[in-house]
Order: structure tokens, then C-alpha cells, then sequence
């Protein structure tokens, strides 16, 4: 993990994290600029932010500098449920209070961490294998919905984009089937190149998005104004920051497994969370949503087998120069999404295959932590698979509630709790009790 290869190496690996991943800053900046109806300087001004900032937060969390980033190989991204917070904030109370809340955030994940810090005995391996497994379902979905669509819409299950979606993955299955050494280490990116090519040959490629602009692009600071801090209105970010954080804590112990390397929660787990508050707190000056590790990587090293962090370093440096040079930015944007898609599929599969793993470590034979893990899933995957199921809750409910990693995690951590500290220790004490009055009874 530490390994530093030849810099063309290191490069071309850093790369191949960048094709798999830069549809999520993409599409999330679009979507901003979408739904937020907004124009096409400050869409590009935001676009250039992401990556940027991306880029930055990619090299603290590989390197580690000071106190900040657990020097695993990590990429951090925006997007998620930070992002559909951001929009309804900004929808509520305007752009300024949204890039505020941000910022307010990032504040409040330094100051509650070192209680969480605390409460991470409450998350062995049974909790944090249940969350990963949360986890790489609802991402395989998210890389399902790039393929077909969203239900409804126009273009829902489009042949086309069906047929791209599953040509990745048969493209980047027969690279791995086929090749040795770097190749097959290159195997998802070769196959996301090879599905770009045939959507190109079949005419499924805009390449008018990919021309005009400068050569450069400088991202601004404070795109919407000064911004304004309304606790009120930060309240469901900050929320969404505490199940956040737990999901830091699977990643990186799971990041640590994929690389094999031994950690101390205790100290890795909050340098990852500094990461993400110190990038959260740049990202909000400059108009971004949260800014959070991401699982994709896990994937990708997992598949590769190329364990180093200064891989991951690489992609940083790679997505800064992408976010000041306009011409790559748009270059990547014309891959489809159904491209993109199906090699997600294959990467976000893999992380659920390692939250399985984890499991099969737990001892699932006996029968309390099967239930804990069965009830876990269960609640935990319900607003995965049946969206909208909180629909009537209030909104700041509905909002913790829809996040099954959030849900999954913490009724996982409480059972655990119930079931292997509060329950034996009542049992001892009634137990003991029952001794007592036995030895006082003769």
C-alpha cells in the first residue's frame, strides 16, 4: 500500500480511477445546475470546483498530512444524499444559506467527533460488514439507474442503453479474462474505453458538449455571494453528517482490508472524517455540496489488486489539472452514462462482495448474529428497494429515514449493543442473584 511505483504507472492507474469516477462530479454539478436553474458560466465555474476540490481532498485522504486523511488509498467525491440535501436547502432558503449550511457542517464534524470517536466500539465488524453490504447495493443501483434510467421517465430502459451497459461489462470481463500483468490491472478502464468506442461506432455520443470554452478553467470563489449561516435550515445536513460518519468508519476499515493493512480505528477512522470536514469546509466557499470518500475506489483497487495510495494520489493530481483544464472536462463529459454505468456496476459490486466477506467473519452460525445482521438488512434495504416509503413522514425524519446505509447502521449498532452487552450483563446479574439467594437459602 505504501509502495510507490514508476510515475507512468502511478499515472495511468490514477487515471484509470478518474474515467471510472468522473461521472459523479459531472452529473452532480448538472443536476445543480438543472434544478437550480443555473447558467452555463457558473454551471462550468462549479464543474471545475468539483473536480478541483475532488482532487484535494483525494490527496489528503492518501497521503495523511498532519492529523488529517488515514493515508489509505481513498478518492473523495461530491454528490449522494449531500447533494439532494444541498438542492433542497438551497430550494428553501436560497443558494447563499445552502453553501452556509455546508460550511456549518464541516464545523460540526470536527466538534462532535471526538464523542463519536468514543462510540466507535458500538461498530465491530457484525456492524460495519451489514453497512457495506447496505452500501454496495444501493451503489449498484446507482450505477443500474446510469444504464436503464430512471422508472417513468422518458427513455426508461432504452435497448440502446441496455445494450451499452451490459457490452461494458462483458468488454472489461473478457479484458480481465484475457490479460495479464498492468492490462488486466487496467481491465475497467480498458472496458469503459471499449463501451465508449462502440457507443461512438453506434452514434450514442455527443461530441458537441466536448467543444467551445477556453483553455482553462479557474474555479471562483463564493460563487453565489457571501455565504449565510442559518443553524435552522443546516439542521438536516448536520443529521445526515453523524450517519456520515459512520459510513466513514465502514469505509475505512473496509479500505484497510482491501489493501490488507492494520489500522486503529481509534485513530484512522477520525482522519478520515477530518478529511472529509476540512474538504467539506474549501468545497462549501466554492459553491459544493458535502464532500465524502468515496466506495467506488474500494472497488477498483479490489479488482485491480493495485493497493497503492499513491494510485489514489495520482487520480487527485490527475482531477485537479482536469479541473483547471476545460477542454479534458468536457472531453469526459461525453462518455454516456450508460457507459459509465456498467462499469460502476462491476466496481459497486465488488464493494458488496467485501461487505459479504466481512460477514462471513462474524460467525453467522450463531443465531444472534444472524438476527442482527437479517433485521439490519432488512430495514436498512427497505427505502433502497422501494423508494418514496417514507414519503409521508416530515421532512426531517423522512430525511434520516431514506438513508438506508444511515438506518442499516444504527440498527445494526443498537442490536449489537442489546444482544452482546446489555443482555449478557442483565443475565449475569440476575444470574448472580440467583446464587445469592440460593447460598442465603441454606
Amino acid at each position: 500500500m505504501d509502495e510507490s511505483r514508476p510515475l507512468a504507472r502511478i499515472l495511468l492507474f490514477g487515471v484509470q480511477h478518474v474515467l471510472v469516477m468522473a461521472a459523479t462530479p459531472i452529473s452532480a454539478i448538472f443536476l445543480m445546475s438543472a434544478t437550480l436553474r443555473l447558467g452555463p458560466a457558473l454551471t462550468v465555474n462549479l464543474l471545475s470546483a468539483a473536480f478541483v476540490l475532488s482532487g484535494v481532498g483525494s490527496l489528503i485522504q492518501s497521503l495523511g498530512p498532519w492529523k488529517f486523511g488515514p493515508r489509505l488509498p481513498f478518492v473523495m467525491l461530491p454528490g449522494g444524499a449531500p447533494l439532494i440535501l444541498f438542492l433542497a436547502i438551497a430550494d428553501q432558503y436560497g443558494l447563499r444559506t445552502a453553501g452556509g449550511a455546508v460550511i456549518l457542517t464541516a464545523v460540526f464534524s470536527f466538534v462532535v467527533l471526538p464523542l463519536f470517536s468514543r462510540l466507535l466500539t458500538l461498530f465491530p465488524a457484525l456492524v460495519i460488514g451489514t453497512m457495506i453490504v447496505i452500501v454496495g447495493v444501493n451503489l449498484v443501483k446507482v450505477g443500474a439507474v446510469l444504464v436503464t434510467g430512471r422508472p417513468g421517465q422518458p427513455g426508461f430502459a432504452d435497448p440502446v442503453n441496455l445494450g451499452l451497459g451490459m457490452a461494458t461489462i462483458g468488454f472489461t470481463v473478457l479484458f480481465y479474462l484475457l490479460s495479464a500483468g498492468i492490462l488486466r490491472q487496467l481491465a475497467v478502464m480498458l472496458g469503459l474505453l471499449a463501451g465508449t468506442a462502440l457507443a461512438a461506432a453506434v452514434g450514442a455520443v455527443d461530441f458537441g458538449s466536448a467543444a467551445g470554452g477556453g483553455l482553462f478553467s479557474v474555479p471562483q470563489p463564493l460563487p453565489f455571494g457571501s455565504p449565510r449561516f442559518d443553524l435552522v435550515a443546516a439542521l438536516p445536513l448536520m443529521l445526515y453528517s453523524l450517519a456520515s460518519m459512520a459510513e466513514a468508519t465502514g469505509q475505512t476499515v473496509i479500505n484497510a482490508e482491501a489493501v490488507s493493512k492494520d489500522i486503529d480505528r481509534r485513530t484512522a477512522v477520525p482522519k478520515t472524517i477530518r478529511g472529509d470536514a476540512l474538504t467539506s469546509v474549501i468545497g462549501g466557499c466554492f459553491g459544493l455540496p458535502l464532500m465524502v470518500t468515496s466506495g467506488e475506489n474500494i472497488g477498483i483497487v479490489r479488482v485491480t489488486g493495485v493497493r497503492s495510495r499513491y494510485v489514489t494520489a495520482a487520480a487527485g493530481v490527475v482531477l485537479i489539472v482536469i479541473g483547471f483544464l476545460a477542454p479534458v472536462t468536457h472531453a469526459i463529459s461525453v462518455i454516456p452514462s450508460a457507459v459509465i454505468g456498467g462499469t460502476a456496476m462491476v466496481v459497486f459490486g465488488v464493494i458488496t462482495v467485501l461487505g459479504v466477506q466481512m460477514l462471513g467473519r462474524c460467525d453467522l452460525d450463531q443465531h444472534t448474529n444472524t438476527f442482527v445482521c437479517a433485521v439490519a438488512l432488512a430495514l436498512g434495504l427497505l427505502p433502497i428497494l422501494v423508494p418514496g416509503v417514507y414519503a409521508g413522514f416530515p421532512p426531517n425524519l423522512r430525511i434520516l429515514l431514506e438513508s438506508g446505509v444511515a438506518v442499516g447502521a444504527f440498527t445494526a449498532a443498537v442490536l449489537n449493543l442489546l444482544f452482546h452487552h446489555i443482555r449478557p450483563g442483565i443475565a449475569a446479574r440476575v444470574a448472580a442473584g440467583r446464587t445469592e439467594s440460593d447460598d442465603s437459602n441454606r
